[in-house]
């Protein structure tokens, strides 16, 4: 039933409210994703929570809600990086100044993926989302490593 409305949302109200955001983001792209999770976000909500009295308004809050929290995110994400390259300038070669305890790439990501910490986290993760997603990141990690050799 709530897929059927959901369903129905979508067909009718998605282009205004994909047009609502564009007006207000600015962003094609972001507008257009966050409408996406915000009907996603609907369809796990609304069975538990009830259908809300203005469906078109809560998924255009939903996806406002979720477009500021990208935005922030990607703030921070920013400030983050610049303090980063601030703190850790490199030389022409690539490598830390003075001396780097650990040269190797590959080296330093055996140590990472070996600290005990990581184990803990896989055991603590409660159930096969969880352990997919740490699993997924891990080997996006040693893939990243990889290339940058």
């Amino acid at each position: 039933m709530v897929s059927e409305v959901v369903s129905r949302l979508y067909r009718e109200e998605s282009g205004r409210i994909l047009a609502t955001l564009i007006r207000l983001l600015g962003d094609f792209d972001l507008a257009e994703e966050v409408v996406h999770e915000a009907f996603a976000a609907a369809l796990e909500q609304w069975p538990s929570e009830g259908t809300p009295a203005n469906p078109r308004a809560w998924v255009t809050q939903a996806a406002r809600h979720k477009a500021i929290d990208r935005l922030r995110r990607q703030s921070r994400f920013a400030e983050k990086l610049q303090e980063l390259e601030r703190l850790a300038p490199l030389d022409a070669s690539g490598e830390h100044e003075g001396e780097n305890p650990v040269p190797d790439d590959r080296l330093r990501l055996i140590f990472t993926c070996c600290h005990p910490a990581l184990g803990q986290a896989l055991a603590l993760a409660s159930n096969e989302p969880e352990r997919h997603f740490l699993r997924r990141r891990l080997a996006e990690a040693e893939r990243h490593a990889a290339g940058a050799v």
